[in-house]
């Protein structure tokens, strides 16, 4: 990485993707680098968590490092203080931030106003480190990215947008299935559209979720609400209706077809029950695989 910070999938080269991807299947292979020793990591969060919090918290120890849980409560992001100050007070007393907030500026915010690395946990704008376990999944179940069509059923948001770029990185076509209104955002495709170009994969977008998964080998979704669209809870929903994936669905892709959500999941909302559990499944894969992916951008971050 170039950068000291790890903010977004846009800001790594397709390089950069291909050896994140490498070293999370490493990591997963047993390679345990100290590269954390004698540091410090904060992790803040303003929304809650358990597989980004927990996989983080486990992976800086295996690496030898320690850390501090700061919640919304505990610093007031923007609010009991600006993000710039904390920035500043949080980068004379340890090593690096992981962040997990509503805004994406205040990850900007935060970086431009440290020397140490900021990780983004989440924001509004992107899941970087989610779609990183993610291709790795991808990669241990069908051993090959060129040419793979993975079809995101839902809304094109912070998951989408990650996913489509590492997808269009690495030469797998990548298709959304969402209402008008619900696409990828501009800044997004553009930059899914370039890295396409270099990569040879293809770029759709379908109305119909029927229509979309033929042939598909990778069927994903993720919730319709997510945290701090409550208000408008009712409007996604039915804004969504049509757009569950059931085991109807994914039996009209390939057979070989595997079906990932980055969870949490609501069943009887974006899924069916019965799919999460199903024998097609490899969500659980994927929340493994966010120990070994953090671990990764981890190590590229601190071995400089």
């Amino acid at each position: 990485m170039n950068s000291k910070d790890f903010l977004s999938i846009i800001d790594i080269s397709i390089d950069n993707v291909y050896d994140l991807v490498d070293k999370t299947n490493k990591m997963k292979s047993g390679w345990m680098p100290s590269t954390l020793e004698n540091k410090i990591i904060a992790l803040l969060f303003e929304k809650p968590s358990l597989r980004t919090r927990v996989s983080f918290e486990v992976g800086i120890s295996q690496m030898g490092g320690k850390c501090i849980y700061l919640s919304k409560d505990d610093v007031g992001l923007g609010v009991r203080e600006p993000e710039s100050d904390i920035a500043k007070v949080l980068d004379r007393w340890i090593d690096g931030i992981i962040a997990r907030v509503f805004s994406h500026n205040s990850l900007n915010l935060l970086a431009n106003n440290t020397d140490i690395p900021v990780i983004n946990a989440l924001s509004d704008f992107e899941h970087p480190c989610q779609a990183l376990g993610d291709l790795a999944t991808i990669s241990q179940h069908k051993n090959s990215f060129k040419g793979l069509e993975v079809v995101f059923v839902g809304d094109g948001n912070n998951v989408a947008s990650s996913l489509a770029l590492v997808c269009s990185s690495v030469g797998i076509n990548f298709t959304l299935s969402s209402p008008k209104g619900y696409e990828l955002s501009a800044v997004i495709l553009n930059e899914v559209k370039k890295r396409a170009e270099i990569s040879g994969s293809e770029i759709k977008w379908f109305l119909n979720p029927n229509d979309a998964v033929i042939n598909a080998d990778v069927v994903y979704t993720d919730v319709w609400v997510s945290m701090g669209q409550e208000k408008i809870r009712n409007k996604r929903l039915e804004d969504f209706k049509g757009y569950s994936v059931t085991e109807d669905l994914l039996d009209k892709a390939k057979p070989s077809v595997i079906f990932m959500h980055d969870m949490p999941a609501h069943r009887g909302e974006e899924i069916d029950g019965t799919v999460l559990d199903g024998s097609r499944s490899v969500a659980f894969d994927q929340a493994e695989n966010r120990l070994y992916a953090q671990k990764a951008i981890l190590h590229n971050l601190y071995s400089k």
